[in-house]
C-alpha cells in the first residue's frame, strides 16, 4: 500500500509486475492480454482495493460515441466475461467504453448522477443491478438509452436468464444420480429498497424448493444454508452442512465461487468429491472447468454480447425486437458429481436426466 493510503493503476502494474497499459487494457476488457497475466492483475486489483475511476477522467473530456457500463464488483469472474462480450462489439462499432465499478450503494448513486446530470454519454450497459423507478425516469429526461444484463427494468430492452428454471434443473441433476438429501449454498436475498448492488440466488432456491417437490421429498430449511456471496462465506456455510448429525450427500451452490467454497469444506472435512459429496455450481466461468465442477453453464460472454449489440441497435435507431431476452441455460456434467454410493437412479427421476437445457423462451413484450 502506497504512503498516502491510496492506491493507484501504477502500483497496481508494479505489485503485478507489468506496465500500466496492460492493467488499462485488463480492467477494460481488452481481449489482447494473455488469460494468466489477465487473473495475476485482476488479483492484485483485488488485494490492494484498487478502484478505477473513469468517468472524471474520460467523460468530463465529452468524448464522442462513449458508451457507460455499471457493474457490480468489477473483479468477479462472472462480470469479467460480461464486460469481455459487450467491450468487444462496442469495439467493434467505434465506442469508448467506461466501466463505473459498484460496490456499495453509494458508489452506485455517485456513479448514477454524474451519468444522468454532468456527463455526456450515448448510452448505458447496466449489469446485474437494480434501479428504481426514480432511477429509470432520470435516464429517461436525459434522453440516454439504457440496456440490462442480468437484470429486469421496467421498459428497459434486458438479456437475462431463468434462474428459477436454472436451479430446477441443478437439483434435477443431483436427484438423477439418487441423491436425495440435497442441500443448498445461496447469498442473502436482496433487500426490497434495491439498494444492495451485487448477487441473488433467490429464484434459484425457489427451483431448487420446486425440484424436490416433484420428486417428492419435502423441503428441510436445515439443508440451506444462505449468507454474503463469496467463497469463503460459502465454506463457512457447507462446514455448517457437513456437521449435521445427517449431513447431505450432495449440495448445489447457487454459483461457481460458492461452490468452490464448498469443495473447500469438503477437503478440510476430509469428504470425498463425488464419492462422499456431489457438488453442483452455476455460471460455468472459467476455472469451474478447471477444477471439474459441474455446474448450470449461462452464456455469460454472449449475455454481454448481445445487450451491446441491441445498444448499438437503438442507438442506430434499429427495432430489437423484444424488450425481454431470454437466454438458455444447460447443465454441464463433470467430475464433482456421481452417483449417489449404493443407490439407483429413482424412477420418478428419469425425466430430470433429460432436463439437461433450458431453451430460449419469447414473450409478447416489445418495444
Amino acid at each position: 500500500m502506497p504512503p498516502s493510503g491510496r492506491v493507484t493503476i501504477a502500483d497496481v502494474a508494479a505489485a503485478s509486475g507489468v506496465g500500466v497499459g496492460t492493467v488499462s487494457r485488463v480492467i477494460n476488457g481488452a481481449t489482447n492480454v494473455r488469460e494468466s497475466t489477465r487473473r495475476t492483475v485482476l488479483a492484485v486489483i483485488k488485494q490492494l482495493g484498487y478502484r478505477p475511476s473513469y468517468l472524471a477522467a474520460s467523460l468530463s473530456r465529452g468524448t464522442p460515441r462513449t458508451i457507460a457500463i455499471i457493474v457490480p464488483h468489477l473483479t468477479a469472474p462472472a462480470a469479467v466475461m460480461r464486460l469481455v462480450g459487450a467491450l468487444a462489439i462496442l469495439d467493434q462499432h467505434d465506442y469508448d467504453s467506461v466501466v463505473c465499478n459498484v460496490d456499495t450503494p453509494e458508489q452506485r448513486d455517485h456513479h448514477l448522477t454524474a451519468l444522468t446530470s454532468r456527463y455526456r454519454v450515448d448510452g448505458v450497459i447496466v449489469i446485474s443491478l437494480r434501479l428504481s423507478r426514480q432511477w429509470l425516469a432520470s435516464f429517461r429526461r436525459a434522453g440516454i438509452p439504457l440496456v440490462a444484463i442480468d437484470v429486469v427494468l421496467a421498459g428497459i430492452p434486458h438479456t437475462v436468464i431463468d434462474d428459477f428454471a436454472g436451479g430446477r434443473i441443478a437439483t434435477e441433476h443431483l436427484l438423477s444420480l439418487g441423491h436425495r438429501r440435497i442441500g443448498f449454498v445461496g447469498d442473502t436475498r436482496r433487500r426490497a429498497d434495491d439498494s444492495d448492488p451485487g448477487f441473488s440466488s433467490h429464484q434459484r432456491l425457489c427451483g431448487y424448493r420446486e425440484a424436490l417437490q416433484m420428486a417428492g421429498i419435502g423441503y428441510d430449511a436445515n439443508l440451506v444454508r444462505r449468507g454474503p456471496h463469496g467463497a469463503a462465506n460459502a465454506e463457512a456455510l457447507a462446514a455448517k452442512l457437513l456437521s449435521l448429525p445427517e449431513s447431505p450427500s450432495a449440495i448445489f451452490a447457487a454459483s461457481d465461487t460458492q461452490a468452490m467454497g464448498v469443495l473447500a469444506a469438503a477437503e478440510r472435512a476430509a469428504r470425498q468429491v463425488p464419492g462422499e459429496l456431489s457438488v453442483i455450481g452455476f455460471d460455468d466461468i472459467e476455472s469451474a472447468k478447471l477444477l471439474g465442477l459441474s455446474t448450470v453453464r449461462q452464456p455469460l460472454e454472449h449475455s454481454g454480447t448481445e445487450a451491446a449489440r441491441r445498444l448499438c441497435a437503438l442507438l442506430r435507431g434499429e427495432p430489437i425486437g423484444l424488450l425481454r431476452q431470454q437466454l438458455p441455460l444447460e447443465v454441464v456434467h463433470r467430475s464433482s458429481t456421481a452417483h449417489l454410493r449404493g443407490s439407483r437412479t429413482p424412477a420418478g427421476n428419469a425425466r430430470a436426466g433429460n432436463a439437461a437445457r433450458v431453451p430460449e423462451v419469447t414473450t409478447a413484450e416489445r418495444t
